[in-house]
């Protein structure tokens, strides 16, 4: 009898690279994750080691098959996921000349600004489908310009931490679509590096990875990496696309009307259409799956990482409880906050402690808390910190529907998923069904199933549908929702009038805070 034969999807985080293992009907055999630090010295900067991460992907494929104990001829492929919006500059030998700069890195914020105000921003963002922002290598390209020439006049190659990985294995610099479709600096209707952009950014195209198809197979990774990993010199590999459009595909979110939702560290909105579409208001991204598969969605910088701010600064007797009881501070949170009524008594939050992108676009935007009054409690706060996370999110869902209609069904992943009060919460702030796959592996068997696409072991994604598993589906409670349609639009106009202030005050906080 032949030996299953089984897939390997890799997922390069924020903050760990996870390995998944899966067999052909989307079943998980075994997986590994490996954590690494996000460094963050000030407030601004945000970076990571790229060979730490490196390290990290090497030991994560380790260890799930060796745990597995499945034979090296029965791994299929290996595909990649990645985290968007890194750069890296490296020298004409390969040497790093920066940490990996990532995504929620906010130094480039003035570079960005000028950008959208002086050197036709929108039109940039109408090319590309990458809001100007400062997570975009295109301002941080600028930033770099500006402030470190000298590392300027060293590079030989602009990169992202997946193409860090791919030369690596294969000594090549590349870039899938998706990765690329990200940067602010792709052309989404010539699949290839917008001009215009790059006269803004200062680079040229040979100075960028070589761009390739989703779908782009490599063998014959190097030799000590194989071993080390204990996989064959020549199994494929794919290099796949970003985690969030990957996610859309993990979660059988993958035709036109079909939403995905995702709260992990980060959250965001997203869906598919067959073409490309950008936002005239530019509050939506549009990112390249494959050339028939464009997700629009909308990224927002505060999901999980709250609640982890909420249980480190505000819950440390929670923290104990939950260590005496043996269960997780997560779920003494959450428990509390389901004692609080729907609305928290119209205590509202804004979750913007870490600047935010979708739908405001503004790295100066800041949290708050409005409506205290003397009866609120903790429990108060903790429920108005769940429901502003959602409240956020359901913003980013109305700027997508402008461009794609109604959605048909919302499909819900990410850490959050775990809580059945946050799945609740997003069916009544939504007031729609939210269906809840088995599966939290999104964005690795995504990876999967775009590399048995890609070497034609299934002829198109419908089989998603079957390797998601099984579905729980949570109804809006009426009560609920109406209390939440009272209070959304107070939450909307708030954010609005606060759009100068969040910039005087991030401007104090810079000057004064070291």
């Amino acid at each position: 009898m032949p030996e299953p034969s089984y897939y390997l999807g890799v997922d390069i985080g924020t903050t760990s690279t996870k390995a998944v293992l899966f067999n052909k009907s989307g079943q998980i055999k075994e997986s590994h994750t490996v954590f690494y630090p996000l460094h963050t010295p000030n407030q601004l900067t945000a970076e990571q080691d790229p060979e730490e991460i490196f390290r990290a992907v090497l030991t994560a494929v380790r260890e799930t098959l060796r745990k597995s104990s499945i034979s090296r001829q029965s791994l299929k492929l290996v595909s990649f996921s990645s985290a968007m919006h890194s750069l890296i500059a490296v020298d004409a030998d390969g040497a790093l000349l920066t940490n990996s700069i990532t995504w929620a890195d906010t130094r480039s914020s003035k570079h960005a600004k000028h950008i959208k105000d002086n050197l036709n921003g929108h039109e940039i963002y109408l090319r590309t489908g990458t809001p100007i922002h400062a997570m975009s290598p295109l301002s941080k390209l600028l930033w770099l310009q500006d402030e470190k020439p000298e590392i300027c006049r060293e590079t030989a190659k602009f990169i992202s931490i997946k193409s860090f990985m791919f030369h690596k294995f294969f000594g090549e610099y590349v870039e899938d679509h998706s990765i690329a479709s990200a940067t602010g600096l792709f052309n989404l209707q010539q699949l290839d590096w917008d001009q215009g952009a790059l006269a803004i950014a200062g680079v040229t195209s040979d100075e960028l990875p070589r761009l390739v198809p989703t779908t782009q197979q490599f063998t014959g990774v190097a030799a000590e990496f194989a071993t080390f990993m204990g996989i064959r010199e020549d199994i494929p590999f794919v290099i796949g696309a970003s985690d969030g459009v990957l996610a859309n595909l993990g979660v059988d979110a993958i035709d036109p009307g079909v939403i995905a939702v995702t709260i992990g560290t980060s959250g965001a909105i997203r869906t598919v259409s067959p073409v490309p579409k950008t936002d005239p208001k530019e509050r939506t991204f549009c990112y390249v799956l494959t050339e028939n598969h464009w997700v629009i969605g909308g990224p927002v910088n505060n999901g999980g990482i709250i609640l982890r701010w909420l249980r480190d600064e505000f819950a440390s007797s929670e923290v104990e409880t939950a260590k005496r009881l043996g269960i997780d501070t997560y779920d003494v949170l959450t428990k509390i906050a389901a004692t609080v009524k729907p609305g928290a008594d119209g205590l509202l939050f804004h979750p913007y402690l870490t600047g935010e992108r979708a739908p405001l676009w503004d790295a100066n935007a800041r949290g708050s808390f409005f409506g205290l009054s003397i009866h609120h409690q903790k429990q108060h706060m903790i429920r108005s910190v769940l429901e502003g996370i959602v409240f956020n999110l359901y913003t980013v869902l109305l700027a997508v529907e402008e461009l794609t209609g109604e959605p048909a069904r919302i499909q819900a992943s990410g850490g959050f998923a775990r809580s059945e009060l946050w799945r609740q919460l997003l069916a009544d702030v939504f007031d729609k069904p939210v269906i809840i796959p088995e599966s939290f592996e999104s964005s690795c068997l995504g990876a999967v199933v775009l590399g048995m696409y890609a070497t034609g072991e299934i002829e198109d994604f419908s089989i998603v549908s079957e390797m998601i598993g099984s579905t729980h589906t949570h109804y809006p409670e009426e009560q609920a929702s109406d209390i939440y349609r009272e209070l959304l639009p107070i939450y909307i106009r708030l954010s609005r009038l606060l759009t100068e202030e969040y910039e005087s005050i991030s401007d104090f906080q810079r000057k004064h805070m070291t």
